[in-house]
């Protein structure tokens, strides 16, 4: 599926509308370049889940955990991870196989641990389309 947006507004509300759509145990893996809105769709799909604190990427933590929601919210940026086995570390299957969804920033990095059933979620820019176009690309399986 192929969706766009063309403000940060609607791209929010797209992420809003996946968050209020997950269910327990999915795994979403959002990849982008830098300033092309993974945040902003995180928040948003935060937001759908019911959590009502602030979002930012947990660069330098690698997880945040949101408990507050109808779901619990395990929101990873792996854009540090230098090796995958980092991820063995943090007890990366105790988030994957929980009752909670993880969203993972960055999530090609770490491809080869991600459930097979993940949900990709790629978003683009198109200069030519307008500075706050974004298309975003959602899959699902490898």
């Amino acid at each position: 599926m192929v969706m766009e947006t063309f403000s940060a507004k609607e791209t929010f509300e797209l992420g809003y509308k996946l968050g209020t759509e997950a269910v327990s145990g999915e795994v979403y893996c959002l990849d982008g370049d830098l300033g092309v809105g993974k945040t902003v769709f995180t928040q948003g799909f935060a937001k759908g889940l019911g959590i009502e604190e602030p979002i930012n990427s947990p660069t330098f933590t690698i997880v945040q955990e949101y408990n507050e929601g109808r779901l619990k919210l395990n929101h990873f940026d792996v854009y540090r991870i230098g090796d995958v086995s980092e991820m063995d570390e943090i007890g990366y299957e105790e988030y994957f196989y929980s009752d909670g969804v993880c969203l993972i920033e960055w999530g090609h990095l770490i491809g080869e641990i991600l459930p097979e059933d993940t949900k990709y979620i790629t978003i683009t820019k198109d200069l030519p389309k307008g500075f706050d176009y974004r298309r975003i690309e959602i899959t699902q399986g490898k």
